[in-house]
């Protein structure tokens, strides 16, 4: 039997990395973005391969040094989805966080058939006892989304960030713009638009976990839970006027 053909192609995981990020950093637009967006960002464009995403991530620049000082102290990531829980690596967690997703509890269904409403929305609404200084991750669902926005309006604890990454085409475009109007105060990232997905709520999560060298100093430095320093064209995550296509 003939040998079968070796294939040409890159194998060094190592290699691998830096060669993507490489590209990621050659073809994104990523100036004056902070370093912590930054290397958020990066981690997005590697999880979707989508280069072009920049323009229409929205947040609050203090959500990675939200999420960092929050998991310190122990809280739990709570998911509306599986996947999203998948996503997240718990290797780096920093105080072996609970990953918390409420979807398969037992009394989803019934509340789902009670609030007329999806499934994922229905877990939702187990989350209040949960929530307080949590990490919400949505990373499928727009329905979720709307059901934790409809609940801190009612007055449900607030989460000490939302990673806001819901995909599709009913409902998901509108949920983000919802929150990235008015996060309730609550810092926040998503990406407007129909595009998302639980592999991109979790490169969020693991960009600032992973000790990405913009945001190790917010893991472990003093000034950990502090907003980090906010350029002048990043206020509220939105270029200013005059800084149009600078990133």
């Amino acid at each position: 039997m003939a040998a079968a053909p070796v294939l040409d192609y890159l194998r060094d995981p190592a290699r691998i990395y830096a060669e993507s990020l490489a590209i990621i950093r050659a073809e994104a637009k990523l100036a004056g973005l902070s370093p912590p967006i930054a290397a958020i960002a990066e981690r997005l464009i590697h999880a979707s391969g989508m280069t072009d995403i920049v323009a229409d991530l929205r947040y609050d620049p203090s959500v990675a040094a939200s999420v960092a000082a929050a998991l310190a102290t122990g809280v739990p990531i709570l998911t509306d989805c599986e996947m999203a829980l998948k996503a997240i690596s718990p290797v780096k967690l920093p105080a072996a966080n609970e990953l918390v997703c409420l979807l398969n509890d037992p009394r989803v269904p019934g509340l789902a058939r009670r609030l007329a409403t999806t499934r994922s929305a229905a877990a939702v609404t187990l989350w209040p006892e949960r929530l307080d200084n949590a990490v919400a991750v949505i990373g499928n669902a727009p329905t979720a989304l709307f059901a934790l926005i409809e609940g801190l309006d009612r007055g449900w604890p607030k989460p000490a960030a939302i990673i806001a990454f819901p995909v599709g085409f009913v409902g998901a475009a509108e949920a983000k713009q919802e929150l990235a109007r008015d996060s309730r105060g609550v810092p926040f990232i998503t990406l407007l638009g129909r595009r998302g997905g639980s592999a991109m709520a979790g490169a969020a999560v693991n960009a600032i976990t992973h000790g990405a060298p913009a945001l190790t100093s917010l893991m472990a430095g003093p000034r950990a839970g502090h907003p980090e320093h906010v350029a002048e064209k990043e206020l509220d995550g939105r270029v200013k006027p005059g800084h149009e296509g600078k990133g």
